[in-house]
């Protein structure tokens, strides 16, 4: 491999944040300037680039390769050196997405264990209920409500998500309980409103032996579940929430989970992340320590028992 030659290439690469506008400099094709790139992430063992069919951004590795290579290519050893050894050091910063309900209450006390085993690393950590492209906001790791991510990204199924209907003692005092869904249309209803397309998301239930998507009026909606769920515990409406947000609820008799058996859980938890290859050490721990330790989360919130009386 001519060091000069690839390194000159990534760090045109790497500036232009393009392929092919570091060939045009170089008088190359792009194919001749990915190539050279992809010999050059070989030879140090990791990746340098997220890339998709739209985007090009530089990975953590990368932006510590051109960092200390661009003062001069006199450097390029000491910098390659670093970055080779990287791939075997577990300490470094794992950027990480995730919506706000699963940052709060899975991944927040999963960051605590896992700084106690590994205190070297440290989180830059997006709370965003909009799906994060992690190419372009440079995410290691990110995690997902509902459906897997699309293909190409690589995810792991960490648990089902039980979704309850419930409502405070207050309503039920105010309101009475609905005694099937029909009834449910003429009680006061919360929403969540899908932060990405504004439309609101229709309640899940299962209903003889199958799962169906009912669409149930809402008195206020809202654009995040924890918003959802401070209105569910005031009184405002019942709701449907997540059993992995409300399992304290259930079990001081803040909330009360009513038509147990339209109980669904259709949906899941996922983490994602780019690719498999040539991941730093402390990701791939990361995500190690993720799957095997956020299942058990999952299945301690196994479906209650019906509340007395519901």
């Amino acid at each position: 491999m001519d060091r000069a030659r690839v390194i000159t290439l990534f760090m045109g690469a790497a500036r232009t944040r393009s392929f092919s506008r570091a060939a045009a400099e170089a008088g190359l094709t792009p194919q001749a300037v990915s190539k050279a790139v992809r010999q050059l992430e070989d030879h140090l063992g990791v990746r340098l680039f997220h890339r998709t069919t739209r985007s090009l951004s530089l990975t953590e590795e990368g932006s510590r390769l051109f960092e200390l290579a661009n003062p001069g290519l006199r450097l390029l050893d000491e910098a390659m050196d670093q970055v080779r050894n990287s791939r075997q050091d577990a300490d470094g910063l794992i950027r990480v997405a995730a919506p706000q309900s699963i940052g709060t209450t899975l991944l927040i006390p999963l960051l605590t264990e896992f700084q106690h085993r590994y205190p070297g690393a440290y989180f830059d950590v997006q709370l965003d209920d909009h799906f994060v492209d992690l190419v372009e906001n440079k995410i290691d790791v990110g995690f997902r409500a509902g459906t897997p991510p699309e293909r190409n990204l690589v995810s792991r199924k960490l648990g089902d998500i039980p979704l309850l209907v419930c409502a405070s003692p207050l309503y039920l005092e105010r309101h009475g309980k609905p005694k099937n869904v029909e009834a449910l249309k003429q009680h006061r209803c919360t929403g969540f409103r899908q932060p990405n397309t504004g439309k609101l998301v229709p309640w899940e239930l299962h209903i003889g032996s199958e799962t169906v998507f009912q669409e149930i009026p809402a008195v206020a909606s809202f654009n995040t579940v924890e918003g959802e769920l401070e209105a569910v515990r005031a009184g405002v409406g019942i709701g449907q929430m997540p059993l992995y947000m409300i399992q304290r609820d259930l079990a001081e008799g803040t909330l009360v989970h009513l038509l147990p058996k339209q109980t669904s859980a259709l949906r899941g938890v996922y983490i994602y992340y780019p690719q498999r290859t040539q991941m730093p050490l402390r990701v791939r721990h990361f995500i190690d320590y993720i799957a095997e330790s956020a299942p058990q989360f999952f299945n301690a919130a196994s479906t209650p028992k019906p509340s007395a009386g519901a």
